[in-house]
């Protein structure tokens, strides 16, 4: 079965706030170009504007508010069961602003992906553009990558970088990695769901070749079949 003939891959995304990734995922599903069924779209936070996007779509939508379970490990419990109902084959984190439990992470392993606001490896954890910034880093960027237990170390899928440039603010920056991040997130959500990237035990790999360097790509740089 060639790409342009893959079956529409079951998705759910779990937001916690404006949701602009969901969007670009569901801009990107309504052209044709990712091959996706968006069963669902979870929030912790009922005030999370990523649920009107889904609802606009015609998406369902559930809220599971992390401050009604006592411990991590329990609300993680409940947001797998909750989750699983919809038998997704990818979960994509879209600014879901949860530390997740290994419980959990092992439970999707290979089928949870996130972005991460860097060229990872290099910034992991928070306050990305800030520490570029600090850092007097030369270019900046964002990844998308597999989750694994450890944070922001899972295999990458594709980068994308943008020029630091003189006099930047930390908002500025953000402004533009966002701008990459609708591109990448897209791209990668549209190469799992043709089957020609997958995780495996020592990796990632595209088309059967180890991801050991992940494509980076340019602001401007077009991107394969979109």
């Amino acid at each position: 079965m060639s790409p342009s003939q893959a079956p529409l891959l079951p998705v759910v995304v779990l937001i916690s706030g404006n949701g602009s990734n969901l969007q670009a995922l569901i801009d990107a599903a309504r052209a044709g170009r990712v091959p996706i069924d968006i069963r669902a779209v979870i929030s912790n936070r009922a005030d999370a504007y990523g649920l009107t996007r889904a609802h606009e779509a015609g998406i369902d939508t559930a809220v599971l508010p992390h401050r009604d379970y006592d411990s991590r490990d329990a609300y993680d419990r409940a947001l797998i069961t909750l989750i699983d109902r919809y038998q997704p084959e990818l979960v994509v984190l879209a600014g879901f602003m949860r530390i997740l439990t290994d419980a959990f992470v092992e439970h999707y392993i290979g089928r949870l992906i996130n972005i991460h606001p860097s060229l990872l490896p290099a910034f992991r954890g928070l306050n990305t553009h800030e520490r570029a910034l600090t850092a007097a880093a030369g270019e900046h960027g964002c990844s998308v990558h597999y989750v694994v237990p450890e944070l922001d170390a899972g295999p990458v899928i594709v980068r994308a970088r943008v020029p630091i440039l003189k006099d930047d603010s930390a908002t500025e920056l953000a402004a533009r990695v966002q701008v990459q991040e609708h591109r990448i997130y897209p791209l990668a959500v549209k190469w799992i769901a043709e089957g020609r990237v997958v995780m495996r035990e020592d990796g990632a790999y595209k088309d059967g070749e180890p991801l050991d360097t992940p494509p980076t790509l340019d602001p401007e740089e077009p991107f394969e079949g979109f």
